[in-house]
């Protein structure tokens, strides 16, 4: 039976097939009279995003959108997301989509109400503390992808268009109110995508379980991940309307995104740059690079990946695990290569430079250096 279930971890989340439905209701806990629902180009004409905007219409909230959202959010998608928000009156904002509607749509609830520029809320340090926390708009998060878990997340990835470097946007109320997380919203997804974006949860587990930093109840959450990718990416990769596989991926997307809490690592500092610069799927780019690097952290993974090989069933320890990857990959189409993925004339040294600044940088469990890191994205091509 697929799952239903409400949890309240990491915030107050409706899990279940038809859920959508109760998308005015999740409003109104949250306070919101007037949202603006925030998606991406690809779905603005989608009957799931209609659907969508007739419940807010029925609920009488409105029907309100804005759609103006690259695949891989800029601060000019965010800038002109703020105009409309204003220009509209809105009290909050309905983030619907994958990664890219959820990441713009938290941004535009965040500053909305600020008066700095969006930058000076980048991930370093205590820079979150500049923001007026008080005008943070709140914000219901309907994910209809599952992959990134920006639903569960608390901040947003923006991608700087001067200077093609993605940005991680933080602050803890960012953190949405409410999730609506309906697996029936996943079953329109093409394959290609069903595997790109089921690799990016597996990576978020993945990177989570492997990081040096102590985070326990991340640990548990994210080897539950990988085993829910291991039995269902497949099913949904194969029959997209298998519901129930639908469903658990949903749950592992959710999970990754809880368990990196923990700390990503080299998977996405070479990720980020490389979507930044060639505008490359994340969650594919992910699944390219995850072989090189699993063999890159080889001497401090290769013990508690034996671990979780055992939990996971797969026989032969670490190796076992990297050849389970291998295979994993190829049954779902992923390119071999970032060369395969069509990334052609890399800017070695702005790829490395941007790679050793990413924030994921510092949780992985071997050190990145600019010489590891220059023949580690070297044998990715």
């Amino acid at each position: 039976m697929t799952p239903t279930a409400n949890w309240s971890y990491p915030t107050a989340i409706r899990f279940g097939a038809g859920r959508l439905s109760e998308l005015g209701e999740a409003c109104r806990t949250a306070d919101i009279k007037a949202p603006l629902l925030v998606t991406d180009k690809g779905l603005a004409n989608l009957p799931i995003t209609t659907r969508a905007l007739d419940l807010l219409e029925a609920a009488g909230l409105g029907r309100a959108l804005f759609a103006d959202v690259d695949p891989n959010p800029t601060e000019q998608n965010v800038a002109a997301g703020v105009q409309a928000y204003r220009a509209g009156g809105h009290d909050g904002v309905v983030a619907f989509g994958g990664g890219s509607g959820l990441d713009l749509g938290k941004a535009v609830a965040f500053m909305a109400g600020q008066t700095r520029p969006l930058w000076d809320f980048e991930d370093i340090g205590d820079w979150w503390t500049r923001a007026d926390a008080a005008t943070i708009a709140p914000v219901i998060a309907v994910p209809t992808t599952a992959g990134t878990g920006s639903e569960v997340g608390r901040a947003s990835v923006i991608t700087n268009a001067a200077t093609h470097e993605k940005k991680i946007i933080f602050h803890p109320h960012m953190l949405p109110e409410v999730v609506i997380c309906d697996p029936e919203l996943t079953v329109g997804m093409p394959p290609a995508i069903t595997a790109g974006t089921g690799m990016d949860a597996f990576a978020h587990c993945l990177e989570a379980y492997c990081s040096p930093h102590y985070h326990p109840m991340s640990q548990g959450i994210a080897l539950e991940g990988m085993r829910l990718v291991k039995d269902n990416l497949l099913l949904a990769f194969q029959d997209g309307q298998n519901i129930d596989a639908r469903a658990h991926m949903m749950s592992a997307a959710a999970m990754g995104a809880t368990a990196f809490q923990k700390g990503l690592g080299a998977i996405h500092a070479l990720s980020h740059p490389i979507g930044a610069v060639h505008h490359t799927h994340h969650g594919t780019t992910n699944a390219v690079v995850m072989l090189q690097v699993l063999q890159f952290n080889k001497p401090k993974v290769r013990r508690p990946l034996a671990r979780a090989a055992n939990y996971l069933s797969i026989s032969g320890g670490f190796e076992g695990f990297c050849a389970y990857v291998k295979d994993l990959n190829t049954q779902l189409g992923i390119p071999a290569t970032l060369t395969d993925l069509g990334v052609a004339d890399p800017d070695l040294d702005t790829l490395v430079a941007s790679a050793l600044t990413d924030p994921s940088c510092g949780g992985n469990p071997v050190k990145m250096t600019p010489s590891n890191t220059r023949k580690l994205f070297e044998a990715c091509f």
